[in-house]
């Protein structure tokens, strides 16, 4: 996402960033149209329909929890002077970075446009596998395929009809990361009846899937469609039974608030609730987290069971080393890897270290590393937005 991403939800009032170049006037009066948005028709915030992939021989697919063993994570490389402006070289070392990082515990492969592969394999190092694949910016959790696997173990990849979150960015090429790449790897394409992106869903493998209303229930992706039919749609994709919603925000940052920043499963059961600074006034952000909370303090997984929430406070913006109205400082946006959790640090090194025991707790047995990723959140996005798992399979695809 660029200049914007990841849910806002964590955006403070900042010095400016740089990348503002894309907001057209026609998308910024889309998004002005878009604030207060909320789910049409309205309805209870956590909802369980019969799920339509339900069957005797359990769900036709089903998205694996990021927790569970990884073939590969896939990335994608920033080249657009357009949208990065002179933060683009800086944008590019913490996405080096973050490619070596996550290549020590698993394969990375990452994209790049055929005139930025060079560069890419001088700045990553041998460790990381750059490929050819046009793309347009890095944020490969939305613009690639959501993996998803069938009853027997077969691999496919759902393509969500990344439309550059509502038409908000330029996606030539990233509207088709997800189709292109699952043509080079001979993966399956499952076409998505509903446009999203992989930031927008959060699942736990076993039935239960969290969404922001404001990112999918919302005319610039899903026009004319209520949260009861794309809710439908969800369950058919993933294979879940339950579907817990938040109201999210609407037009305030380019994701229009996704739950990858907001809530995350870390268990089956267990769920991590980014949370604003004690003395932070209250804003558009610390009220879509309030009212996270307080759904989550009733709602119930796809087994009927309670959740235990552990709630991950954000770092105090006056001792963060990085800077601008988009950054994003959510420590909820980290990234399950093969035998690790990669998560960021901001340079709160009180809040850094509290959040990096927190999630070393919740995953016992895996290392934590912590990278400072000051250009990436100053787009809006983060680490979890920067890559994309996929899974290891019964059919696992080489």
């Amino acid at each position: 996402m660029t200049e914007q991403y990841e849910t806002g939800v964590f955006m403070r009032n900042l010095p400016p960033s740089r990348r503002t170049v894309l907001r057209a006037g026609s998308a910024l009066a889309a998004l002005a149209a878009l604030e207060g948005c909320t789910s049409s028709p309205p309805g209870p915030e956590d909802s369980t329909p019969p799920s339509p992939t339900a069957s005797a021989t359990g769900p036709v697919r089903l998205m694996p929890a990021e927790w569970l063993p990884h073939t590969r994570t896939f990335m994608a490389w920033p080249a657009l002077t357009e949208v990065w402006g002179d933060q683009l070289p800086d944008v590019q070392q913490d996405i080096a970075h973050l490619a070596q990082a996550v290549a020590q515990f698993e394969p990375v492969v990452l994209m790049a446009s055929p005139d930025q592969v060079a560069a890419a394999r001088q700045l990553c190092g041998s460790s990381v596998e750059v490929i050819p694949l046009p793309v347009d910016d890095l944020w490969a959790r939305d613009t690639g395929p959501t993996f998803v696997t069938g009853p027997q173990g077969a691999l496919s990849g759902v393509d969500l009809n990344f439309n550059g979150w509502g038409n908000k960015q330029t996606h030539a090429n990233d509207s088709q990361v997800a189709g292109r790449l699952l043509d080079t790897y001979r993966i399956p394409r499952v076409q998505a009846p509903i446009t999203g992106e992989g930031g927008a869903i959060e699942v736990d493998g076993m039935g239960t899937l969290m969404a922001t209303e404001s990112s999918l229930v919302n005319p610039n992706r899903n026009p004319g469609r209520t949260r009861d039919q794309i809710q439908a749609d969800l369950q058919d994709l993933f294979g879940v039974r339950k579907v817990i919603w938040f109201k999210g925000v609407a037009g305030q940052d380019i994701t229009d608030c996704h739950v990858d920043a907001l809530a995350r499963f870390v268990q089956p059961g267990v769920v991590v609730l980014h949370r604003p600074g004690p003395d932070t006034p209250p804003d558009i952000w610390s009220t879509a987290s309030d009212q996270a909370q307080q759904v989550l303090r009733t709602a119930t997984d796809a087994d009927g069971r309670s959740l235990r929430v552990v709630e991950i406070t954000e770092p105090d913006f006056t001792k963060i080393s990085g800077q601008g109205k988009n950054f994003l400082a959510t420590y909820v946006n980290f990234y399950v890897v093969n035998g690790a959790v990669i998560m960021p640090r901001f340079g709160d090194q009180a809040a850094d270290e509290k959040a990096a025991a927190t999630l070393g707790e919740l995953h016992p047995g895996r290392k934590i590393v912590q990278l400072t990723i000051d250009a990436i959140a100053a787009g809006g996005g983060g680490i979890h937005c920067s890559t994309q798992q996929q899974p290891v399979t019964a059919a696992a695809t080489p």
